[in-house]
């Protein structure tokens, strides 16, 4: 019986790319955006589905309360918008998804909307967006704010929000464009209309100033991690980004969300659950094993302050010989339970080492292309579907780990007929309901 194929996508920062190795050449300077272009034109080649850019809005301040740790050493900073990169990429891509990550916490939803609705006209119907509430307080204050909303009420938040955008995007018909010559009539009034829309934390007249765009709406692609956001993704998105703990938790996660999908009304096959993956390659097993590098001990102080200003908790002063502790973050929920691995009896120590050696990853996959591209397949066959998402290693990425993805486990995958060899349709959303 055939392999039944599962998609591809690729997460990317718009920061600098790896700068204190070899394979650098650019070494993380300027920020033209051309690396990223070489980045997604090589994805295209392999025929990913998208590359996913993302973005938060705030330097990191961690327990100190200052930003120099994260500007010494590069950590989400600089960070550029990835909308006008978005737009680049698209301009010099044929058929590759882009997507870009924007927050309904800082945007306005009629500006998201319109924003929303042109790069997808721009990307002729290849543009998604990347539905993110935000969680860091130093990103609300750049805003204006003294921090952000709980948890929970983001998602409420959002929920309109969303609400609010789908309606925008319907406020021309198909068609509303008539250009009449003979009558002098460039656009049908009667397929225009306003949405008088009025929530709880929205209002709007409507309609979009702009045409409606090739895909209607923009493809939604959201990470839900926390049970409001698993409840958020299966109701509203297209592609949902899924951090989970080994094969089993893949299966669990895939399961649940199809369920929620099911009960919110939609068709589960419409959802396509990505899980991060981030295998270690080389071209025998043993130069891949030996890429694993142990931790030193001057790493750990820098690694446990990152975690402590990402997850808002103390991680200096937990044991690193003892599974970290379970608690509720007023950050992402998701990405804790991801790199905590809860359940396994990992201990701090290891989660961190299994971080740095590979990234964000569902699971453990070390090898030669051919090696990865079977254990991808025999995990892909247990979940039932539906793709990997491999984190681009934040601003550690190299050309050596695009050529390692694209041009040697890519090919491996397609042979085996796991992945595909071509694009069937013109439309992102298409692609993605392809299988």
């Amino acid at each position: 019986m055939p392999a039944k194929p599962f998609h591809l996508g690729w997460f990317q920062t718009f920061q600098a790319n790896e700068w204190k190795t070899p394979y650098t050449l650019s070494e993380g300077v300027p920020f033209t955006g051309d690396f990223y272009v070489e980045l997604a034109q090589a994805l295209e080649r392999a025929c990913f589905d998208f590359l996913m850019l993302e973005d938060t809005v705030g330097i990191p301040r961690g327990l100190e309360g200052t930003t120099a740790r994260a500007l010494e050493n590069g950590d989400s900073c600089p960070k550029q918008d990835p909308v006008p990169l978005a737009a680049k990429v698209g301009a010099l891509t044929r058929q590759l998804g882009i997507v870009a990550t924007m927050s309904t916490t800082f945007y306005h939803p009629y500006a998201l909307a319109r924003l929303a609705s042109t790069m997808d006209s721009l990307t002729s119907g290849r543009f998604g967006w990347n539905v993110v509430t935000s969680a860091k307080d130093e990103a609300a204050q750049n805003y204006g704010l003294d921090e952000m909303p709980e948890h929970d009420l983001r998602y409420e938040i959002a929920d309109e929000f969303v609400e609010l955008v789908n309606a925008l995007c319907d406020s021309w018909e198909p068609g509303a464009i008539v250009r009449d010559r003979e009558n002098g009539i460039y656009i049908d009034p009667a397929k225009v209309h306003d949405v008088d829309f009025v929530g709880k934390h929205f209002k709007s007249r409507g309609p979009l100033t702009c045409v409606r765009s090739p895909q209607g709406r923009p493809v939604y692609l959201q990470a839900g991690g926390s049970p409001a956001g698993r409840a958020f993704a299966a109701k509203h998105a297209d592609a949902i980004i899924a951090w989970a703990t080994g094969v089993e938790g893949m299966k669990e996660y895939r399961a649940d969300i199809r369920e929620q999908a099911a009960a919110a009304g939609r068709d589960p096959d419409d959802v396509k659950v990505m899980f991060l993956f981030s295998p270690i390659l080389g071209e025998t097993e043993a130069e891949a094993r030996a890429k694993i590098k142990p931790m030193s001990e001057e790493e750990i102080p820098a690694r446990l302050k990152a975690l402590s200003s990402n997850f808002y908790a103390d991680f200096t002063k937990m044991d690193l010989d003892e599974p970290v502790p379970y608690f509720v973050t007023r950050g992402e929920q998701g990405s804790l339970a991801g790199f905590a691995q809860w359940g396994t009896g990992k201990t701090l120590r290891q989660c961190m080492q299994a971080r740095s050696a590979g990234g964000a990853s569902s699971f453990e996959a070390i090898g030669t292309p051919d090696q990865v591209a079977d254990i991808m397949a025999a995990a892909m066959e247990e979940v039932g579907g539906d793709g990997f998402l491999f984190p681009g290693d934040g601003g550690s990425l190299t050309r050596h780990r695009i050529i390692e993805i694209c041009d040697g486990l890519v090919p491996a995958l397609q042979a085996r007929g796991l992945t595909r060899t071509s694009y069937s349709h013109t439309l992102l959303r298409d692609n993605l309901r392809a299988f």
